[in-house]
């Protein structure tokens, strides 16, 4: 069945999640690309920074002979005010309702990124901006990044596994790592689910009070369940890299502190020492690769000596989200 927004792996059964790296793989083995989107505009709309991920959609996009049109509001266009029955006398100029309405009647489907504020974890949670795209709009919506998911980086997370391990179950480690400051949960969440979607055996370790979503580890439980995988986790960074096929290292914030960064920053300090992965924890592995989204800051979350050892597969993740996005774009634009 063909999806019709991307907003999370989660949403999607294993077979089309499986199709997508098919494509993808199909895309990346390609000197040129066939021409799905010829006449047609995707909306990229950007609330936050981006490189990779603006860099590969606009680059997709044109590759299957659409076209990109960028917009960041507050920037190029206007604030944006998302919230219901709200009395717009603040800084917000446009209501997301009209912003959308508008601009499907444009393109051919949009695209969103946007961060976690870190305020209101109940609030966040939700997507409440992600979602609020997906409820107006009546063309696909793409999640090019929320508070909670980041599904374009997970799947090129599984095509850059599948790549270099075959379709055999994998013993996963995704790893928090120390970080002057904390950052969304996104990533690690959808890594996490991912990972239990394609039946991998996941052991996630982080510094107590660093814990995942409740609810979204119920569901990372019951896919890992139904797809033969299984899932650990560990306080104990020692023991976390024993046995292990792939390291993913990611920060995030804690959730006990949103709305008070100075009291996460207060409270991570207690883990800058151990929570690097060094050559000392890769030795532990089986001869792990090493992966990270990008970008990443060198000798905080990771030594030198991992980034650029042959076992770091950072640049090919990065690379991967080329080819899985055009999949994404080519499966769910018709």
């Amino acid at each position: 069945m063909i999806p019709y927004n991307f907003l999370k792996t989660s949403g999607l059964a294993r077979e089309t999640l499986e199709e997508f790296i098919k494509s993808a793989v199909y895309f990346k083995s390609r000197e040129k690309t066939e021409k799905t989107l010829v006449g047609k505009s995707i909306a990229l709309v950007f609330f936050d920074p981006s490189l990779r991920t603006r860099a590969s959609m606009q680059v997709g996009i044109y590759e299957l002979g659409g076209n990109a049109v960028i917009l960041e509001p507050g920037g190029t266009s206007w604030t944006l005010e998302h919230r219901e029955n709200v009395v717009m006398d603040g800084d917000k100029t446009e209501h997301l309702k009209e912003f959308v309405r508008v601009l499907e009647r444009y393109v051919s489907a949009i695209g969103v990124r946007t961060f976690a504020e870190l305020k209101d974890w109940e609030l966040e949670r939700t997507d409440p901006i992600l979602s609020a795209f997906a409820k107006y709009s009546t063309k696909p919506v793409i999640n090019l990044e929320s508070a909670m998911h980041h599904p374009c980086q997970s799947m090129a997370d599984m095509m850059t596994i599948r790549e270099k391990f075959g379709k055999t179950k994998k013993k996963v480690l995704l790893t928090w790592a120390w970080h002057p400051k904390p950052l969304p949960m996104a990533v690690p969440n959808s890594f996490a689910l991912a990972a239990a979607q394609f039946g991998n055996d996941l052991r996630i370790a982080h510094p107590k009070g660093y814990e995942l979503d409740n609810e979204l580890m119920r569901e990372i439980e019951t896919h890992a369940r139904e797809n033969g995988g299984s899932i650990e986790i560990t306080n104990d960074l020692n023991q976390a890299f024993e046995n292990i096929d792939v390291v993913y290292a990611k920060s995030w914030g804690s959730k006990n502190f949103y709305g008070f960064p100075e009291k996460d920053v207060e409270f991570r300090a207690n883990f800058r020492n151990d929570w690097i992965v060094d050559e000392t924890k890769m030795s532990r592995t089986d001869n792990a690769i090493f992966m990270h989204c990008l970008p990443a800051r060198r000798n905080v979350i990771v030594t030198d000596a991992v980034m650029d050892s042959p076992a770091s597969v950072v640049i090919e993740q990065a690379e991967n989200r080329l080819h899985i996005q055009k999949a994404i774009m080519a499966t769910i634009i018709k």
